[in-house]
């Protein structure tokens, strides 16, 4: 399998390249990645690998894609974007590289004809806020960040692209993963912040209510869930071509308290809370989340609390 991972230097896109190094098993015949083109605007570590190639350059520069595309792809891991702290404040630059640079993938694509598979690396996002009292996969999205309304016409392009044929097209809507690195650029970064800052033994000042549900998964999950993306079978995918993953919906004080299990008690001691309303209302008040036929189909939560804070630190 020959595979393109289009922002790979990114937070899961690392993770990703490690376990598809690891010969993580890849299609509906389970085959591992025999080549891993790595493709990011600035590349990291050079790879010592004889199976990964790297590409440098702007992902909406179809030079680049042709690239990153030559001699042929049997799987794309669309991951690059802008989040959504930072589409919100330069409005162009995450129209241009959350959206054109996904139609550019796609054109590329069409025009090669070589009809890979396109894993959409989607958002809960799409749902925007106030939420309904219920999540499931009959939602109809509605975003009310310019991320999530990117995401969603991603999506639908995904899914036009995969029904003509030019594509096997598969989105999943991720949720908040941790525990990321310390970022500028998106709002949702505190969840993270929580988990990394609790575990090294700091303190932290939490901007949500400790009764503040939130939708939780780890970096080891969500690569568990790309990966299965691909694995399915064509009858599942001609039902339907997005994912509404299943989550784990815990409140601050939960995540705390499974902290507290693994790290000691006193972690209980070391968080505060000084609640900003308008980060509550978009990342802190998700309602209950029902994706039966997700999880039928085999996608998967950490499993509890402590199974999650234990993985989030995992670096792969």
């Amino acid at each position: 399998m020959r595979v393109v991972v289009i922002g790979s230097e990114g937070f899961i896109g690392q993770a990703l390249v490690a376990r598809l190094l690891r010969d993580a098993p890849l299609g509906e015949r389970g085959l591992p990645a025999s080549l891993v083109t790595r493709l990011d605007a600035h590349m990291g570590a050079a790879s010592t690998s004889s199976r990964v190639r790297c590409v440098e350059g702007d992902i909406g520069d179809r030079a680049v894609l042709a690239r990153a595309f030559e001699g042929g792809v049997d799987c794309v891991f669309h991951l690059a974007s802008i989040l959504s702290g930072s589409a919100e404040q330069n409005f162009a630059l995450g129209l241009r590289v959350n959206l054109q640079a996904t139609i550019d993938m796609l054109e590329t694509l069409r025009s090669s004809g070589m009809k890979p598979q396109f894993i959409f690396a989607s958002t809960i996002g799409v749902y925007g806020v106030p939420m309904p009292s219920v999540i499931d996969e009959q939602t109809i999205p509605a975003p009310t960040l310019s991320y999530g309304a990117h995401k969603y016409m991603g999506e639908l392009l995904v899914a036009d692209y995969g029904r003509r044929g030019y594509i096997d097209g598969r989105s999943v809507r991720v949720p908040g993963i941790v525990a990321r690195p310390p970022s500028e650029g998106m709002y949702s970064i505190f969840l993270s912040n929580l988990i990394r800052e609790l575990s090294a033994g700091q303190n932290f000042i939490c901007p949500v209510a400790a009764n503040a549900p939130s939708w939780w998964m780890s970096r080891p999950c969500v690569v568990d869930n790309l990966l299965h993306a691909t694995i399915l079978p064509a009858r599942v995918v001609a039902k339907q071509r997005t994912f509404l993953l299943p989550v784990l919906r815990l409140t601050i004080s939960e995540v705390v308290q499974a902290l507290a299990a693994v790290h000691g008690p006193e972690v209980s001691g070391r968080i505060s809370y000084q609640p900003d309303t308008t980060l509550q209302a978009q990342f802190a008040n998700y309602p209950p989340l029902h994706c039966p036929y997700s999880e039928f189909v085999g996608f998967r939560h950490d499993g509890d609390a402590v199974a999650l804070v234990r993985r989030a630190l995992d670096p792969a």
